[in-house]
């Protein structure tokens, strides 16, 4: 835990320190579960870190520690994505609880642009996942990559609050996952910003919804801290998280 807080404290200074000259704020994927459609501006990378403590069913938690999302602007139309997650399992065993840590398949991916708001059509991307089951611990290697495809969609309703919201699905060895987001922001004066958010998802005729919600701090037009929390509604599995993070880009361009 101390060690997380010192690399991040880091890549905080680190951000802090980005000289790109942005007049748009940060666009990220964090906190919540909807992913947002706008792209990495081109020739930007963009870092996305993030830590949280989760508990589920049976006594079973796991610490998040961390997980990344990088992200390169190749063009105005399309983004190169690369995740992955470093999480360590709490399972509870008599006479003492069992730990695991691992790391979860890599995840390379991309983003692509649909169309732009207008009226009451949302801005729209497309957002595509596959899984390297060689680039995982070996608990967790399969011979079967799984893919994910997500349609992320906003819509402005005033020039403070927006609505965003995903649709998609998972192939994996599990049974196919649908999932969802809906998640309402609301801009708090310059610097901050909150969000309320539901989402779930559907396999093998059985179905998990969640609550979540989270506030963001904009230290510069190019990095963001958030703080979130969520917890599961009826049988799902997931009983309560909490979450903060660090996001920020940087110009590969010559100033």
């Amino acid at each position: 835990m101390r060690t997380f807080f010192f690399v991040f404290a880091l890549l905080l200074y680190a951000a802090a320190a980005a000289t790109a000259q942005m007049t748009e704020e940060i666009e990220t994927d964090r906190p919540d579960q909807t992913e947002t459609p706008f792209l990495v501006p081109r020739k930007f990378i963009q870092a996305e870190f993030g830590m949280s403590a989760e508990k589920y069913g049976a006594g079973r938690s796991q610490l998040v520690h961390p997980a990344s999302l990088l992200k390169y602007g190749l063009s105005n139309r399309f983004e190169l994505r690369l995740e992955t997650t470093v999480l360590t399992e709490y399972l509870p065993y008599i006479p003492a609880t069992k730990t695991n840590t691992l790391l979860q398949p890599v995840e390379v991916g991309t983003k692509l642009r649909l169309f732009e708001e207008k009226g009451a059509r949302p801005k729209a991307s497309l957002i595509t996942h596959i899984s390297l089951p060689f680039a995982a611990s070996k608990q967790l290697r399969s011979g079967t990559p799984s893919y994910a495809a997500r349609l992320s969609l906003q819509n402005s309703l005033t020039k403070n609050i927006s609505l965003g919201y995903n649709l998609g699905v998972e192939k994996s060895d599990e049974p196919t996952a649908f999932f969802y987001t809906f998640a309402p922001g609301f801009s708090l004066g310059e610097k901050w910003y909150a969000y309320v958010e539901a989402f779930g998802s559907f396999a093998n005729n059985v179905a998990e919804h969640n609550l979540d919600g989270g506030l963001a701090y904009f230290i510069s037009h190019n990095t963001k801290i958030d703080l979130s929390s969520g917890f599961g509604l009826g049988d799902s599995p997931l009983k309560n998280y909490v979450a903060i993070g660090l996001s920020f880009r940087l110009s590969l361009c010559k100033p």
